[in-house]
């Protein structure tokens, strides 16, 4: 196993906290640790949280979770080797009974769905924003197929980044293997807003039954 992963975390961290459940966050491409943190304060879900950094480093402080051959098809070798060093994170720092909650932009929106994919009875109200699916069957695939887990898949409706077959995939993928619930949001590119965070926010709630 490569190294162990960088990360941020919560002041409040604890590898056993009364939630039940940990916010995951995920960065995109060329982006670092450091980045969705400044989510927490909007989305205002009094979770402990950590944000992972990717383990291949691109330079000027920014990393990645894959190398980007062919746009919105990645090759699924080095998909599952990151997914397999966040796994290596979780397992080193959270006790066997807490559930992840993965928040993922972009590249960190697919490894989110990675992370259903794999292990789904660890995750909990898995959140894509920007992001998709990978293309390769994975282990979890026929679990989450009977159990429909609740994903959210939000993007924006003038994002040029996401490769059409990608959107395309995921469209196909989610509706069947999760109770997925999908925004388009109008104006926005690769990007998130208020009305999205509104929307995630929602989302998690729902799943770890948090009343407002």
């Amino acid at each position: 196993m490569a190294q162990q992963l960088k990360d941020v975390r919560s002041t409040q961290w604890s590898n056993n906290p009364g939630s039940g459940a940990v916010l995951l966050f995920l960065h995109g491409f060329g982006s670092n640790e450091h980045d969705l943190g400044s989510l927490v304060e909007p989305l205002g879900l009094s979770l402990p949280w950590a944000s992972l950094r990717a383990p291949l480093e691109l330079g000027n402080g920014g990393a990645a979770w894959f190398n980007i051959v062919t746009p919105g098809v990645p090759d699924a070798a080095p998909v599952e080797q990151a997914t397999e060093m966040i796994w290596a994170w979780v397992d080193e720092n959270l006790d066997p009974e807490i559930k992840v909650i993965p928040i993922g932009f972009s590249q960190g929106g697919l490894m989110a769905s990675q992370l259903l994919r794999t292990r789904p009875e660890r995750v909990a109200a898995t959140t894509i924003l920007g992001g998709f699916v990978l293309g390769s069957s994975q282990p979890g695939d026929e679990i989450i197929a009977a159990q429909r887990p609740a994903v959210f898949w939000g993007r924006g409706q003038q994002d040029q980044v996401i490769a059409p077959i990608a959107i395309e995939r995921t469209s196909n993928f989610l509706p069947q293997h999760s109770t997925v619930t999908e925004r388009i949001y109008p104006g926005l590119a690769h990007g998130i807003n208020a009305e999205e965070l509104l929307d995630v926010r929602t989302h998690v709630k729902n799943q770890l039954n948090i009343a407002e």
